[in-house]
């Protein structure tokens, strides 16, 4: 079966080719793949083609697979959206965010060929008739499998999904997989709803929750780092590590999206899915295999350890503005015209998860997240405890750490204490240091969405997230969310630029997070 072994490097997927090297081993695992059917046609359809998430992402990735010959020899692409458009509007919309090299226009081309483009309602069978009957022109010759991508608004998946059962199924003995895009619900009710009208029509085989972090290379690494490692394998438990802290950290605020925000909140946009898919990479059991399915067993297996969250395991921010900051800098959330007067939606949450099983009781998973902050970054940071007996000078040594940097600058390093060079046994803070843009000097991967469309097209659902998965997640946040939004506290106010609020920085103490603030990481060494 195909596996997504990719390794990423310093370059972008908008500017720089895939090592050559590189694409052949992904060309040769998907094509051995019995999933992976190279020479059956393959119909890929976007729906709500005329979108942000269409012409930013969806178009530009099925690009760079087609560019590097990842796709299925016989792949086409038909768009569809209520609005009256052409493949040539879509072409207009798409192309500034593929940044073309001049040698690759006539492959673009030959990329615009093998689209097409549909305008119909999604509310309507008669739009998804339409549909069918383009799929149907595709498969004179023979039956194509069929993707159905959906970059729409929740309010219509409902819609949509039953149309495309009644109207859009391929015929046996071809297959047809749906990519649903999060959110999936606002809570455990809505989810549940959501998830039971998707049961009706699909199998859990053809559905495919798409969380783009899962599909983040130094995401993807922490199966390897914990399962392919023996130093690990004693040290991962309560006895050897104080505190697990995820982060994921943006410079900039809403940027004039605040009402979409508004409407879910840092918690269930970047918390709820994100950063507690990685809490589940990082915390469960060796599977018996990779299987997906075993995997993600394992991941639910940790979620149902984890007691629902209330008011008194998190600490909630909203950014203000700075006045001596800069442009955006001076804004806070509440001046962003689309967010709604005297909201008290957090832009920043830091929560305190607690696993109940043998490997992890008592030891704090610390989820932070956060806008308007001093840095981008996103990361797991594994504290271990403090030395026993420690001989030297007070203060000297600093607690080790295991850092998984997921963006930027991809990293594995450790903290660990050396002596400092010179005469005498003093102590500093070191690191041993696999940072990707130096070990991997000029090699350029498949980004998140690349490497997660491959794996539907390869029937791959390891890096996908199952319905239990789904249903446990939601019962952890929901008590807390419905919580917040009964007696609607009000946010601590951090500025614009900040670590976040101040409280925030105790919370992590509390819980067992030592800051010293004296270890820098060097990202610029060279080997």
């Amino acid at each position: 079966m195909y596996r997504a072994r990719y390794i990423q490097g310093l370059g972008t997927a908008e500017s720089e080719p895939i090592a050559r090297d590189i694409t052949s081993l992904i060309k040769k695992e998907t094509t051995d793949a019995t999933e992976f059917e190279q020479g059956k046609a393959h119909v890929f359809v976007v729906m709500g083609a005329s979108g942000d998430l269409a012409k930013k992402k969806i178009y530009p990735t099925l690009w760079w697979l087609f560019k590097d010959d990842l796709l299925p020899k016989n792949t086409y692409i038909i768009g569809y959206a209520r609005s009256k458009l052409c493949v040539e509007d879509i072409k207009d919309k798409a192309t500034p965010f593929m940044k073309l090299k001049d040698d690759e226009k006539e492959k673009a081309e030959a990329f615009w060929k093998v689209n097409s483009y549909v305008s119909g309602a999604y509310d309507k069978v008669e739009g998804f008739k339409d549909l069918d009957k383009a799929i149907r022109v595709i498969e004179t010759s023979h039956k194509a499998h069929r993707l159905f991508y959906l970059a729409l608004p929740p309010s219509v998946f409902d819609k949509v999904t039953a149309n495309i059962k009644v109207c859009c199924m391929s015929q046996d003995p071809m297959w047809t997989r749906v990519i649903v895009e999060k959110p999936f619900g606002k809570d455990s009710e809505s989810s549940a709803t959501l998830s039971k009208h998707l049961a009706s029509l699909f199998t859990e085989e053809e559905i495919y929750r798409i969380d783009h972090y899962l599909g983040k290379e130094m995401v993807q690494n922490l199966m390897v780092l914990r399962f392919g490692n023996r130093i690990f394998s004693p040290i991962w438990n309560r006895d050897n590590i104080s505190c697990v802290t995820i982060s994921f950290k943006e410079p900039f605020g809403t940027q004039g999206r605040g009402g979409y925000f508004d409407e879910f909140g840092i918690i269930r946009d970047i918390m709820q899915n994100h950063l507690l898919q990685v809490l589940c990479l990082t915390a469960m059991e060796k599977p018996p295999s990779t299987h997906a399915d075993d995997i993600r067993t394992e991941k639910v297996k940790v979620l149902k350890s984890i007691a629902p969250l209330s008011l008194d395991d998190v600490v909630l921010g909203q950014y203000v503005g700075d006045p001596a900051g800069e442009g955006d800098a001076k804004q806070g959330y509440l001046d962003d015209p689309t967010v709604p007067k005297g909201s008290v939606t957090a832009t920043y949450a830091v929560a305190a998860l607690h696993i109940k099983n043998e490997r992890w009781d008592g030891v704090p998973f610390l989820l932070r997240c956060g806008k308007a902050l001093n840095e981008r970054k996103a990361e797991v940071r594994v504290q271990f405890k403090d030395v026993s007996g420690d001989i030297f000078s007070d203060g000297e040594t600093k607690r080790n750490e295991l850092v998984i940097r997921v963006q930027p600058n991809e990293a594995v390093y450790m903290k660990m204490m050396a002596k400092k060079p010179g005469i005498g046994f003093s102590c500093e803070e070191s690191e041993l240091d696999l940072t990707y843009g130096t070990r991997y000097r000029d090699v350029r991967m498949p980004d998140a969405y690349e490497r997660l469309i491959l794996d539907v097209f390869c029937g791959s659902q390891i890096h996908f997230v199952r319905s239990d998965e789904l249903a446990e997640a939601w019962r952890i946040f929901t008590p807390l969310l419905h919580k917040i939004e009964q007696s609607k506290p009000k946010p601590i106010p951090y500025k614009y630029g900040s670590r976040g609020p101040k409280e925030a920085d105790d919370f992590l103490g509390k819980h067992g997070f030592t800051y010293s603030g004296t270890y820098k990481w060097n990202k610029d060494a060279k080997m």
